[in-house]
């Protein structure tokens, strides 16, 4: 079994290569870095080491492995005719990039096997991103290729925390990885059209199968993602000179109100999709995220978490998305407000002091026009659209 991986950043090496290599798959990494790819040739594996407060480091060798560099198309076809799996982690800003390359392959392989279905698991957390694979392979492929029949889209919810290396680190060993235990993956089980994890070969024991992922994408971004934040911007407020998420989540003040804006959310999750979850179910998985939020051993920064307020403060993004979603069903989220607010005093540094360059001009040029530039320039939110009034006159009342 051969899993075809394009991204060898975090995700791909802690998260997919990982549970694919301990499945006994032959993994192999596509990726733009030559240096990364050249190593792993090399070794043929690498370390991932599991981060947890009061234990040892837990040091797991993940191997063996290989990797093509992203420019070597035509061994990249020919491992991709041949390929059991193909999965994807390198951003949405860089689909559009790997998406011909996987033509390509698909083209190559219908050559082969005419017959002989591809899933591509698409382990890149952004939503739409399905979409965006659907007409870019149309365009590429053509009409006379059966795209529906043959290519498995499979969108995914991933929940595994990886924190920056720091160079130091990495000096150590470029390869190697630092990662929380969690390992979860979690597909949509109706994206499939090979075979279904579980019935052949050896699929790696932590895939979840779910029939509603966009319950479980949403679960992510307007409960993991939302609370994640919450903590960040949130401990900031209480105290600047917190370096670490861990310290912030362990402030009473901070833990409580970002328990009570992911309860919010978690409300309207329950409402909109009262099939995939309960109440209970999501007040698990809030106290299990705020424990794991609480791993000191992780190291993640408060500056990773908060940074890049354009994205995070947008419309369909962790916190106007899910004061949106509450909204639609005319439940509360004044705790959500607080933390969009705490969001517009954010001012974190990273290790060597540096602001993160989009989040200075954000502050120089949005965010010293006021509120309402903020609210339609930075959160697009639409004054003539009907739940967007109720997002933006709650916030403004709030502020």
């Amino acid at each position: 079994m051969k899993l075809l991986q394009f991204g060898a950043g975090n995700i791909g090496r802690s998260f997919i290569g990982k549970i694919f290599s301990d499945a006994s798959w032959d993994v192999v990494f596509i990726d733009v870095n030559e240096k990364l790819v050249q190593l792993l040739n090399e070794r043929k594996y690498y370390n991932v080491i599991i981060k947890q407060e009061g234990k040892s480091d837990e040091v797991l060798r993940i191997g063996p492995v290989r990797a093509i560099h992203s420019s070597n198309e035509t061994v990249i076809a020919e491992e991709l005719a041949t390929a059991n799996l193909v999965s994807t982690s390198v951003g949405k800003a860089a689909l559009h990039a790997i998406i011909p390359i996987l033509a390509q392959g698909l083209k190559k392989r219908y050559h082969y096997y005419p017959d002989r279905p591809l899933d591509i698991i698409i382990a890149e957390n952004a939503p739409g991103a399905k979409n965006f694979f659907l007409e870019i392979l149309s365009q590429t492929l053509g009409s006379e290729y059966p795209l529906t029949e043959l290519v498995g889209l499979v969108e995914s919810s991933i929940g595994k925390m990886v924190p920056l290396m720091k160079k130091e680190d990495l000096e150590v060993d470029q390869l190697q990885i630092f990662a929380e235990s969690y390992e979860t993956l979690i597909l949509d089980r109706l994206g499939f059209r090979g075979p279904l994890p579980g019935t052949i070969g050896n699929w790696p024991e932590s895939i979840q199968l779910v029939d509603d992922i966009n319950a479980f994408v949403a679960r992510k971004l307007y409960i993991h993602n939302l609370g994640h934040v919450a903590v960040a911007y949130l401990g900031f407020m209480a105290d600047p000179s917190l370096i670490y998420i861990a310290d912030a989540v362990r402030l009473p003040e901070v833990r409580n109100l970002a328990f009570s804006c992911m309860k919010e959310s978690a409300t309207a999750l329950v409402v909109h999709y009262p099939k995939a979850y309960n109440n209970k179910q999501l007040n698990d998985h809030i106290e299990d995220l705020l424990e794991r939020f609480a791993n000191r051993a992780l190291k993640d920064t408060i500056y990773r978490v908060g940074r890049d307020l354009y994205r995070k403060l947008d419309r369909d993004d962790r916190l106007v998305g899910a004061m949106r979603l509450c909204a639609t069903h005319r439940l509360p989220f004044s705790n959500i407000i607080k933390v969009y607010h705490a969001a517009l005093q954010f001012e974190a540094k990273d290790e060597a002091g540096c602001y993160y360059p989009p989040d200075s001009e954000f502050r120089q040029k949005v965010l010293c026009k006021g509120l309402n530039a903020v609210l339609q320039e930075v959160s697009h939110l639409n004054p003539e659209d009907p739940i967007d009034q109720i997002v933006m006159k709650n916030i403004s009342l709030n502020s």
